[in-house]
């Protein structure tokens, strides 16, 4: 983890750059895809989706007071954005797209002023100011 400073500018930038983004959507794709067979079902995505701690971090609510059955409700309708088609299974053209409308949404979020964040190694909002930063240099 590291602490960097960005705007919603940056982020959209890097969304807005088809082969930078493209390039970083399809390694996160490539790296879920454990059965190589160019899908992604719901038991590959769903360590990632519980990683996200969506209710923690927006919602203020603790995962653990909810019930199972409740958490599994959450994570499919997570999933099933994803799966625009409803096959079943994300493949590569749906998980970029749905990766598109989150990451635009955090540019929204964020907004125009520089705020300070702690991101993780390897993450897309990395990613995106390393980009930033490169231009700059």
């Amino acid at each position: 983890m590291s602490v960097e400073i960005l705007d919603g500018t940056t982020v959209q930038s890097f969304v807005e750059d088809e082969s930078a983004f493209n390039s970083s959507v399809d390694g996160r794709f490539a790296a879920l895809d454990t059965n190589r067979d160019g899908l992604l079902s719901y038991a590959e995505m769903a360590k990632e989706l519980m990683s996200l701690r969506v209710l923690e971090k927006h919602y203020g609510v603790d995962e653990a007071s909810m019930s199972p059955d409740e958490l599994v409700e959450l994570y499919r309708g997570l999933f099933a954005r994803f799966d625009r088609d409803g096959s079943g299974a994300v493949d590569l053209e749906e998980f970029r797209a749905e990766m598109k409308e989150v990451m635009l949404a955090v540019a929204n979020g964020i907004g125009f002023l520089p705020v300070q964040m702690v991101v993780e190694e390897g993450s897309f909002l990395k990613v995106a100011v390393d980009r930033e930063l490169a231009k700059a240099a």
